[in-house]
């Protein structure tokens, strides 16, 4: 796993860029394919979850632990060890390693059900939840490396554009768990789904083991740029520590990652229970063309960001700032509304215009370091993102959807413990007797259509931390003056 350095290159390498244009294009493919398939494999929970909820019996906020913080903490836990290995190892290797563990993985989320083992019984909930522990252990391996490569194999100037046509993965493969996992869904089951999603990932690994080159590290910084060793953890801390663009950026990302990962996690569970739609129609209908909106909108940003950079480098952060600002009045009416029409253009809308923010999170945390920090930089940045924005966004909302159930049901007149909110699901809310099932009725769908309310207000937060770091990065970028 040994990895190679510039010296090994070219000396045009800060012109060009490494290999052929063709081939620098068919490894960005690859790197945006990896990404695509590790937003596929941690969303398809999210999609399947109107039918794994009621079938395991598991609460909102049990379910906000499995799509956030389950996932986010080994994820985040792991991810700066790896990033450290990264600046050193070979990168092609340690991202085809965890494009396998976390296939393998996904798959084995389908076979989640109650297991006894001499006198103890363990739960379906706690192997689902052992499963995405293993899911996220794996992904850690995916950005960090991947971002260092695309940093080695394209010259600054094209850098932005390449991190958004990357940062793409995360709509696509929204998107693609949507339309996959949704008619796996609704044809078959929530198991079958975790299989026909999981286990192409481990074909996909091998692929991009033997196609993928390992670039000379630093291939594209200048040859007169003095080459220093590999900075310490405590030398990486303390760069970062003298860049207020990168905490600024990283507390803007944070709370974008907050919002959106909530939401993301439990919009079909709002979409079936507010519409009475199935998972599969939830997922197609809506959640598709909403992703696919999304993934149009961050390439949009990153492109725009980019033609506009040279006069106007400020633009990475201001540019996602007025987005997300944007989207929170479409985000709004979209939960509010009692149209599902309406509801999906309002998402379609807020997902277009909110989602600069992830080319502008990298772009900004690659161009504020060195070249020898610069995994360090993205995997202390997406610590920060995934432990608090996607370990906490879904167990938020859904911890204040149940207690907004909880409170609701109560002012009816329903003791606690009397009505669970999984007796109020369409399949079984015919065996309760008519006043809980009309206690049901207005409770069921408006507890968590509050929480999402409350959490897309959040994002004028995160348009405000952008906007502070705009004002830091003609002081904190490393290559040039940003106006």
């Amino acid at each position: 796993m040994k990895a190679t350095t510039a010296s090994d290159g070219g000396s045009q390498g800060h012109l060009f860029g490494f290999g052929s244009k063709a081939y620098r294009n068919y490894v960005l493919f690859a790197l945006t394919l990896i990404y695509i398939l590790n937003f596929v494999d941690r969303a398809l929970l999210a999609v399947v979850g109107p039918d794994l909820v009621p079938d395991l019996g598991i609460t909102d906020t049990q379910f906000g632990l499995l799509t956030g913080f389950g996932f986010a903490l080994l994820y985040t836990a792991v991810g700066i060890p790896l990033a450290r290995f990264a600046d050193v190892a070979n990168r092609v290797w340690i991202m085809t390693v965890c494009v396998a563990l976390w296939s393998l993985m996904t798959a084995l989320c389908g076979l989640a059900t109650e297991v006894t083992i001499g006198s103890v019984t363990i739960g379906a909930f706690w192997i689902l939840l052992m499963c995405r522990v293993g899911v996220g252990i794996g992904e850690a391996g995916c950005t960090p490396p991947a971002n260092s490569l695309i940093a080695d194999y394209f010259i600054p100037r094209e850098r932005s554009q390449a991190l958004g046509f990357y940062a793409m993965g995360v709509t696509l493969g929204t998107m693609f768990a949507n339309l996959i996992g949704g008619w796996v869904t609704d044809m078959f089951d929530w198991r079958t789904a975790f299989f026909v999603v999981g286990l192409p990932g481990l074909l996909v690994a091998l692929v991009f083991k033997l196609t993928v080159k390992e670039p000379p590290r630093g291939y594209t910084d200048p040859q007169q740029a003095e080459k220093k060793p590999r900075a310490s953890l405590s030398e990486a801390i303390s760069e970062l520590t003298g860049k207020p663009a990168f905490w600024l950026m990283t507390a803007g990302a944070t709370v974008a990652a907050f919002c959106g990962y909530g939401i993301s996690s439990f919009q079909s569970l709002f979409l079936v229970r507010t519409y009475e739609i199935t998972a599969g129609q939830a997922a197609i209908w809506i959640n598709t063309p909403v992703a696919l909106s999304s993934a149009i909108g961050t390439f949009a940003t990153g492109w725009l960001a980019t033609r506009i950079y040279k006069k106007h480098p400020g633009a990475i952060a201001w540019v996602p700032a007025v987005g997300l600002a944007l989207s929170v009045p479409f985000y709004i009416f979209a939960f509010t509304t009692n149209n599902l029409l309406y509801a999906a253009i309002g998402l379609i809308i807020g997902g277009f215009v909110k989602y600069g923010y992830l080319a502008a999170q990298y772009t900004i945390g690659q161009g504020v370091v060195s070249m020898r920090v610069r995994a360090m930089a993205t995997a202390v940045m997406l610590l920060l993102v995934n432990l608090i924005g996607y370990g906490f966004g879904p167990l938020f909302i859904g911890a204040v959807s149940d207690i907004f159930f909880k409170s609701g049901i109560a002012e009816l007149g329903v003791a606690a413990g009397e009505l669970a909110r999984n007796q109020c699901h369409p399949t079984v809310i015919g065996q309760l007797d008519q006043t809980l099932q009309n206690v049901c009725g207005q409770v069921y769908s408006q507890s968590l259509q509050t929480s999402m309310v409350i959490m897309a207000c959040l994002y004028v937060a995160s348009a405000l931390f952008f906007l502070l770091t705009w004002t830091r990065l003609s002081k904190d970028m490393v290559d040039r003056e940003v106006k």
